[in-house]
C-alpha cells in the first residue's frame, strides 16, 4: 500500500492510500478530487494533467503531452498508475470546470431581461397562466456541461433566488457517449446520478433555498428540462440505448415522478415534471425552448439553434416543425482542442488580428491582468475567422503564411496566441492545424444540419426568416465570424437574435402555468424528428462544408 498526497493548488493537501497499480485519475474521482477530463480518460484530450513532485509513477507517454512538459513533471493522470508514494500537485484550472464556467443563466441584468420578456411573450401568445400549487418552484436546466435553476414565486411568477454550476458528470466526459459508457459499467449508474444530482442539482437548490430565506418544504413544484441523456442519467434510467441502434430511448415523457423519489429538497409530494423528449438526440431542453422561441405561434419560417456541448436544430413555423441533432462533438466547449477549455478564468472569448503583424488583440475571461490559459468556444470561432480573414489559413485550414507568430513544426504548424511568458500555463498557447481541422468538422455538422433540413423541405436558406441562438456558447459569439467561416448561413445579420437559456426559461413557463406544461408535451409530439445518420445526401452535405467557408462559396457570398 502506498501513500498519495494531491496538493490542490488553493486548497490544501489531500493525503490517499492506494494500492500498486491503482490509476491516479480513477484514485482522484474515488475521493472527490476534481479534475476535468473531457475524454473521460481516454488519454486523448490532454487536460488531465497533475504534477508530480515526489516519488514517481507509471506513465503511458501522450502526445498531448510535450518532452518540456514532461521532463518538467507534468502527467496526465488518466494515463499514469501509482508504483510508489508520490506527491502529485493539482492546479487551480483542473476544477474550473466545476464552479467557474461563464454559463447562460439569470445572474445579468442583460439575461434577467431576456427571460422576464420571453415569459411574457409566451403568456401574450394565449398560453395562460396558472398552476395547482402554491407557494415556490424551482426550475433546472440540466445541461451536458453546466446545470443552471431559477427558483420563482408561483402566485407573482417573479424570480426570487438564482443558481449554477458545473455538472459534476464532467468529470466522466465531454459529452454524453462518454457519460453513457461510463454508466455501463459497475457501479456507473449510481455514479452518474450522484454526479449530476446530489453533487449538482441538490447543492444549487440549498443554495437557492438559504439565498430566498424559506425552507425546503416551501418549494411545491419543480420542473427539469435537459436532453434525453441527462434525463435519463438523472433518474438512473439505462442510457445504452440512446447510443445504440435503434437509438429508441428507455423513455420519451416521464410522469409521475416526486421530489422525495428524486431525492430533492422540497416538500416530498412536490411534482417533478420533465419537460419531454423528441427522440434520442433531440430532448427536453429543446421541446422547453421551442416553447421560448415562439415559432408555434408564428407564420415565418424560423430556424432555432442550440449551441452546446451538443447541437440540436429546430426549424418550421405554427404549421409544422422539423428537428434534428448534428454530432458536432466538444470542440465548441473545447473538447478535442489542444488549447481548448471551457469558458472559465483565463479562457480568450473574443480576438482581433492585425492582417499585416499577424499580431492579436485578445479579450480574456477573468479580472484585469488574468493571462491566457486557453480558448473557449466563443474565441475559437474568432481566431480562425480571423486566421481565415488576414490570409494565414487556407480553406482546408492550414497556414499559408510565416512569421512570428505561426510555428511550423514538422508535422503540423500552429498559430501562438500567447508566448509562455504571457500564458497562465507558463507554456505556449498555440492553435494547431489538427485543432482546425477538428473545429471545421464541428461547423461542417452545424451548417450541414442546416441544409439537410431545409432540403427535406424543399426550401433554401432564402427562406429562412429568423435564426435564433440560444446556449451559453451563443452569448459570446461573433455571429458574422460565425458565418464568415461557414458555420451559420449566411444572412443579413438582422435576422439574427441571441435568445440567451431557453431551455430555462420554456422550463420557468412551464413551472408558472400547467397550460405551458401541456404545450410543451404538444410541441414534443408533433415535431418531426430528423435523423441525420439515415437521411439521404447528408454525408455529401457535411464533406462539403468541410472547408473554410465551403465547398460552394456561392451559400456565403
Amino acid at each position: 500500500m502506498y501513500t498519495i498526497i494531491f496538493k490542490i493548488e488553493g486548497k490544501g493537501d489531500v493525503k490517499l492510500p492506494a494500492v500498486p497499480g491503482t490509476n491516479v485519475m480513477e484514485l482522484a474521482r474515488n475521493n472527490n478530487i476534481e479534475i476535468d477530463a473531457p475524454c473521460n480518460g481516454n488519454g486523448t484530450c490532454g487536460k488531465c494533467r497533475v504534477r508530480i513532485i515526489s516519488g514517481s509513477c507509471e506513465t503511458i507517454k501522450s502526445p498531448r503531452l510535450g518532452q518540456e512538459d514532461f521532463d518538467d513533471g507534468w502527467r496526465l493522470a488518466c494515463q499514469s498508475t501509482v508504483n510508489s508514494d508520490a506527491i502529485f500537485w493539482v492546479p487551480a484550472t483542473a476544477a474550473a470546470f466545476k464552479s467557474d464556467i461563464q454559463t447562460a443563466d439569470l445572474s445579468s441584468e442583460e439575461e434577467l431581461h431576456k427571460y422576464e420578456n420571453a415569459v411574457e411573450n409566451i403568456f401574450a401568445a394565449g398560453i395562460s397562466r396558472g398552476v395547482q400549487e402554491t407557494g415556490y418552484g424551482v426550475a433546472v436546466d440540466i445541461g451536458t456541461t453546466t446545470v443552471t435553476a431559477a427558483m420563482l414565486d408561483l402566485a407573482s411568477g417573479k424570480v426570487v433566488a438564482k443558481a449554477s454550476l458545473g455538472n459534476g458528470q464532467i468529470k466522466y466526459g465531454a459529452d454524453v457517449i462518454n457519460r453513457i459508457i461510463q454508466q455501463s459499467k459497475p457501479g456507473g449508474v449510481e455514479k452518474l446520478q450522484q454526479a449530476v444530482r446530489e453533487d449538482t442539482v441538490v447543492p444549487i437548490m440549498n443554495t437557492m433555498i438559504a439565498n430566498a430565506g424559506i425552507t425546503a418544504d416551501d418549494i411545491t413544484r419543480i420542473v427539469i428540462a435537459g436532453n434525453t441523456t441527462m434525463e435519463h442519467l438523472f433518474v438512473g434510467a439505462n442510457g445504452e440505448s440512446i447510443r445504440l441502434e435503434p437509438y429508441e430511448p428507455e423513455f420519451l415523457e416521464l410522469h409521475g415522478k416526486t421530489a422525495a423519489e428524486c431525492g430533492l429538497p422540497a416538500k416530498a409530494d412536490a411534482p417533478v415534471i420533465f419537460a419531454p423528449n423528441v427522440g434520442s438526440w433531440v430532448g427536453g431542453d429543446i421541446t422547453a425552448g421551442t416553447l421560448d422561441t415562439l415559432l408555434w405561434n408564428k407564420d415565418a419560417m424560423g430556424l432555432f439553434i442550440a449551441l452546446g456541448t451538443n447541437g440540436e436544430l429546430v426549424f418550421g413555423n405554427s404549421e409544422y416543425m422539423l428537428t434534428c441533432a448534428c454530432s458536432a462533438g466538444p470542440a465548441f466547449e473545447g473538447g478535442d482542442i489542444s488549447c481548448g477549455m471551457r469558458a472559465t478564468t483565463g479562457a480568450v472569448d473574443s480576438i482581433a488580428i492585425d492582417e499585416a503583424t499577424m499580431e492579436p488583440t485578445l479579450t480574456i475571461i477573468g479580472e484585469e491582468g488574468s493571462k491566457v490559459a486557453g480558448l473557449c468556444g466563443s474565441g475559437l470561432i474568432d481566431t480562425i475567422a480571423e486566421l481565415f480573414r488576414c490570409g494565414i489559413i487556407d480553406a482546408r485550414g492550414k497556414f499559408v503564411r510565416e512569421g512570428r507568430r505561426v510555428k511550423v513544426g514538422e508535422y503540423q504548424s500552429s498559430y501562438v496566441l500567447a508566448f509562455a511568458d504571457e500564458s497562465a500555463t507558463g507554456r505556449d498557447v498555440d492553435l494547431t492545424e489538427g485543432d482546425i481541422d477538428n473545429f471545421i468538422r464541428a461547423k461542417a455538422a452545424i451548417f450541414s444540419a442546416v441544409q439537410t433540413m431545409l432540403k427535406s423541405v424543399d426550401m433554401t436558406i432564402d427562406d429562412i426568416d429568423s435564426v435564433m441562438i440560444a446556449g451559453g456558447i451563443g452569448s459570446g459569439i461573433n455571429m458574422e465570424n460565425a458565418m464568415r467561416i461557414g458555420m451559420l448561413p449566411k444572412q443579413p445579420i438582422e435576422k439574427y437574435s441571441y435568445i440567451g437559456n431557453s431551455s430555462l426559461t420554456g422550463a420557468c413557463a412551464m413551472l408558472l402555468s400547467d397550460e405551458a406544461t401541456d404545450k410543451v408535451f404538444e410541441l414534443a409530439s408533433c415535431t418531426t424528428y430528423l435523423e441525420l445518420s439515415t437521411e439521404p445526401g447528408y454525408m455529401d452535405e457535411f464533406v462539403a462544408a468541410c472547408f473554410i467557408p465551403h465547398t460552394d462559396s456561392r451559400l456565403f457570398e
